[in-house]
Protein backbone atom coordinates (compact mmCIF):
# COMPACT_ATOMS: atom_id res chain seq x y z
CA UNK A 1 0.00 0.00 0.00
CA UNK A 2 1.12 3.27 -0.94
CA UNK A 3 1.88 6.26 1.69
CA UNK A 4 -0.79 8.24 0.32
CA UNK A 5 -3.46 5.17 0.70
CA UNK A 6 -1.90 4.77 3.93
CA UNK A 7 -2.75 7.72 5.26
CA UNK A 8 -6.93 7.42 3.75
CA UNK A 9 -7.00 4.46 5.64
CA UNK A 10 -5.76 6.24 8.79
CA UNK A 11 -8.31 9.28 8.59
CA UNK A 12 -11.12 7.25 6.86
CA UNK A 13 -10.91 4.43 9.53
CA UNK A 14 -10.94 7.41 12.31
CA UNK A 15 -6.93 6.19 13.43
CA UNK A 16 -7.88 2.57 13.58
CA UNK A 17 -11.07 3.07 15.53
CA UNK A 18 -13.02 1.77 12.31
CA UNK A 19 -11.83 -1.66 12.92
CA UNK A 20 -13.58 -1.73 15.84
CA UNK A 21 -15.51 -5.11 15.64
CA UNK A 22 -19.02 -3.79 16.61
CA UNK A 23 -20.69 -0.53 16.48
CA UNK A 24 -17.42 0.73 14.63
CA UNK A 25 -19.13 4.24 13.46
CA UNK A 26 -20.58 4.91 17.04
CA UNK A 27 -16.49 4.06 18.31
CA UNK A 28 -15.15 6.35 15.18
CA UNK A 29 -17.06 9.35 16.37
CA UNK A 30 -14.71 9.35 19.21
CA UNK A 31 -12.43 10.54 17.18
CA UNK A 32 -14.12 13.48 16.84
CA UNK A 33 -13.87 14.48 20.89
CA UNK A 34 -10.69 16.20 20.61
CA UNK A 35 -11.68 18.19 17.31
CA UNK A 36 -14.98 19.34 18.83
CA UNK A 37 -13.16 20.65 21.98
CA UNK A 38 -10.50 22.39 20.03
CA UNK A 39 -13.73 23.91 17.58
CA UNK A 40 -15.52 25.33 20.45
CA UNK A 41 -12.50 26.39 23.19
CA UNK A 42 -10.53 28.45 20.14
CA UNK A 43 -13.57 29.37 17.88
CA UNK A 44 -16.40 30.41 20.34
CA UNK A 45 -18.27 32.57 17.37
CA UNK A 46 -21.03 30.21 15.66
CA UNK A 47 -19.80 31.49 12.52
CA UNK A 48 -16.35 29.94 12.92
CA UNK A 49 -17.37 26.55 14.13
CA UNK A 50 -19.41 26.37 10.41
CA UNK A 51 -17.18 27.10 8.66
CA UNK A 52 -14.72 24.98 9.89
CA UNK A 53 -17.70 22.10 9.72
CA UNK A 54 -18.11 22.92 6.67
CA UNK A 55 -14.91 22.61 5.55
CA UNK A 56 -14.51 19.37 7.25
CA UNK A 57 -17.57 17.90 5.63
CA UNK A 58 -15.92 18.91 1.99
CA UNK A 59 -12.87 17.19 3.00
CA UNK A 60 -14.38 14.22 4.02
CA UNK A 61 -16.22 13.38 0.07
CA UNK A 62 -12.54 12.79 -1.51
CA UNK A 63 -11.42 11.06 2.17
CA UNK A 64 -14.46 8.41 2.27
CA UNK A 65 -14.31 8.57 -1.84
CA UNK A 66 -10.56 7.12 -1.99
CA UNK A 67 -11.55 5.20 1.10
CA UNK A 68 -14.34 3.12 -0.79
CA UNK A 69 -12.40 2.24 -3.50
CA UNK A 70 -9.02 1.20 -1.34
CA UNK A 71 -11.30 -1.58 0.39
CA UNK A 72 -13.76 -2.31 -2.67
CA UNK A 73 -16.83 -2.79 -0.99
CA UNK A 74 -20.00 0.19 -0.91
CA UNK A 75 -19.71 2.33 2.45
CA UNK A 76 -17.66 0.20 4.09
CA UNK A 77 -17.97 -0.29 7.56
CA UNK A 78 -14.43 0.56 8.87
CA UNK A 79 -15.02 3.87 6.93
CA UNK A 80 -16.14 6.64 9.95
CA UNK A 81 -14.32 9.65 8.16
CA UNK A 82 -18.29 10.67 7.79
CA UNK A 83 -18.95 10.15 11.61
CA UNK A 84 -16.36 11.97 12.75
CA UNK A 85 -15.76 14.64 10.78
CA UNK A 86 -19.22 15.80 10.80
CA UNK A 87 -19.59 15.66 14.25
CA UNK A 88 -18.77 19.11 14.59
CA UNK A 89 -21.62 20.50 12.94
CA UNK A 90 -23.68 19.10 16.60
CA UNK A 91 -21.89 21.05 18.37
CA UNK A 92 -22.30 24.68 16.13
CA UNK A 93 -23.26 27.63 18.09
CA UNK A 94 -23.68 25.54 21.28
CA UNK A 95 -21.99 26.50 25.15
CA UNK A 96 -19.91 23.30 25.16
CA UNK A 97 -16.37 24.60 26.51
CA UNK A 98 -18.50 25.99 29.63
CA UNK A 99 -20.99 22.82 30.17
CA UNK A 100 -18.93 20.51 28.37
CA UNK A 101 -19.72 18.30 31.05
CA UNK A 102 -23.53 17.70 29.82
CA UNK A 103 -23.44 19.30 26.49
CA UNK A 104 -20.42 16.88 24.89
CA UNK A 105 -22.40 13.79 26.31
CA UNK A 106 -25.50 14.74 24.98
CA UNK A 107 -24.63 15.74 21.69
CA UNK A 108 -22.60 12.66 21.08
CA UNK A 109 -25.58 9.99 21.91
CA UNK A 110 -27.87 12.88 20.05
CA UNK A 111 -25.56 12.53 17.09
CA UNK A 112 -24.60 8.79 16.66
CA UNK A 113 -29.25 7.74 17.33
CA UNK A 114 -29.62 10.47 13.93
CA UNK A 115 -26.84 8.73 12.26
CA UNK A 116 -28.48 5.16 13.15
CA UNK A 117 -31.96 6.59 12.48
CA UNK A 118 -31.13 8.22 9.28
CA UNK A 119 -34.10 10.49 9.04
CA UNK A 120 -35.48 11.43 5.90
CA UNK A 121 -34.01 12.23 3.45
CA UNK A 122 -30.70 10.58 4.81
CA UNK A 123 -31.60 6.95 4.04
CA UNK A 124 -32.28 8.14 0.44
CA UNK A 125 -28.87 10.46 -0.27
CA UNK A 126 -26.63 7.30 1.01
CA UNK A 127 -27.98 5.72 -2.14
CA UNK A 128 -25.86 8.45 -4.11
CA UNK A 129 -22.45 6.83 -5.20
CA UNK A 130 -19.16 6.77 -3.65
CA UNK A 131 -17.61 9.39 -1.06
CA UNK A 132 -20.91 11.59 -1.75
CA UNK A 133 -23.46 9.30 -0.65
CA UNK A 134 -21.13 8.48 2.02
CA UNK A 135 -20.84 11.85 3.74
CA UNK A 136 -24.22 13.38 2.70
CA UNK A 137 -26.51 10.85 4.88
CA UNK A 138 -24.12 11.77 7.50
CA UNK A 139 -24.51 15.57 6.48
CA UNK A 140 -28.17 15.42 7.05
CA UNK A 141 -28.33 13.35 10.30
CA UNK A 142 -26.00 15.95 11.73
CA UNK A 143 -27.94 18.88 10.92
CA UNK A 144 -31.34 16.98 12.37
CA UNK A 145 -28.81 16.23 15.31
CA UNK A 146 -27.81 20.29 15.39
CA UNK A 147 -31.07 21.37 15.49
CA UNK A 148 -32.22 18.47 18.28
CA UNK A 149 -29.30 19.72 20.54
CA UNK A 150 -30.11 23.19 20.26
CA UNK A 151 -33.91 22.08 21.50
CA UNK A 152 -32.41 20.13 24.07
CA UNK A 153 -29.92 22.49 25.32
CA UNK A 154 -33.16 25.06 25.61
CA UNK A 155 -35.24 22.84 27.79
CA UNK A 156 -31.79 21.82 29.98
CA UNK A 157 -30.23 24.66 30.34
CA UNK A 158 -28.92 25.58 33.54
CA UNK A 159 -30.22 29.27 34.97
Amino acid sequence: MRMNERLIVAVSTGFGLGYAPVASGTIGTLAALPIAVWLVRFHEQWWWQAAIAAGLTLLAVPICDAAEKIFGTKDDGRIVADEWMLFPICLIGLPVWEHWQILLPLCFVVARVCDIIKPPPARRLERLPGGVGIVLDDLVASLYALAINHLLWWLIRPG
